[in-house]
């Protein structure tokens, strides 16, 4: 997989296989992003469900351009550890969880920054094995669970990481979860085929029971 970092090479057990997002997900990111925007002199407006366009300068109220966003988002990676937190219930819902099944992240983030992630995780406790890719994350899902008879959930944010592993793993089970409700109410609505979760207990709940089945 081109422009994947991975983690040690992931064994998986025979248990089910839970792959989730990180940012807005398992970490806060829009909070804490707009937290850092604004210790540059910018705001993040919630008028779509984007960044590019939305993010401002305070002053003059000029949206900065895509290249300026990218630069800011590199630097928000590059000092992740100073910013983000833990969405609620993430730590102790995977701690549950991973008594049942194999948990791996996998998160839209460039790759050069996979280690400075993989530290911050491990300090939240939160020390499940890590992917970090700007592919597509279906290709990922589907290689990583590789065809296996034990149930497998996806946890993700965005829309089109969810109709990507739709389609290359179409037994998994597909869970809408965001931490920031301002820009959750502005996001496309999932395919009906998609649980949206209101949080990561109600989360919790349509994993165990997709277990079941």
């Amino acid at each position: 997989m081109s422009n994947t970092a991975f983690d040690d090479e992931i064994r998986l057990t025979d248990r089910p296989l839970v792959v989730s997002d990180i940012d807005e997900v398992v970490l806060e990111f829009l909070s804490p992003f707009r937290a850092f925007l604004e210790s540059r002199d910018h705001i993040l407006v919630p008028r779509s469900f984007r960044l590019t366009g939305n993010v401002v300068h305070r002053t003059t109220e000029q949206a900065a351009s895509a290249d300026d966003v990218k630069d800011m988002l590199d630097t928000f990676y590059a000092t992740q550890d100073r910013w983000q937190t833990p969405a609620a219930g993430a730590v102790e819902t995977l701690r549950d969880l991973s008594t049942e099944a194999d948990i791996v992240f996998l998160t839209a983030m460039p790759p050069r920054y996979a280690a400075a992630r993989r530290a911050l995780l491990d300090r939240l406790e939160l020390p499940y094995p890590l992917l970090a890719s700007e592919d597509p994350k279906g290709p990922i899902v589907e290689r990583l669970h590789a065809g296996r008879a034990l149930p497998i959930v996806f946890i993700d944010d965005i829309a089109r990481n969810l109709q990507s592993v739709q389609e290359h793993a179409p037994s998994c089970l597909l869970i809408n979860l965001m931490a920031n409700a301002e820009f959750r109410a502005l996001a496309p609505t999932p395919d009906t085929c998609v649980h949206t979760a209101a949080d990561w207990a109600d989360a919790a709940s349509a994993i165990r029971a997709h277990f079941q089945r």
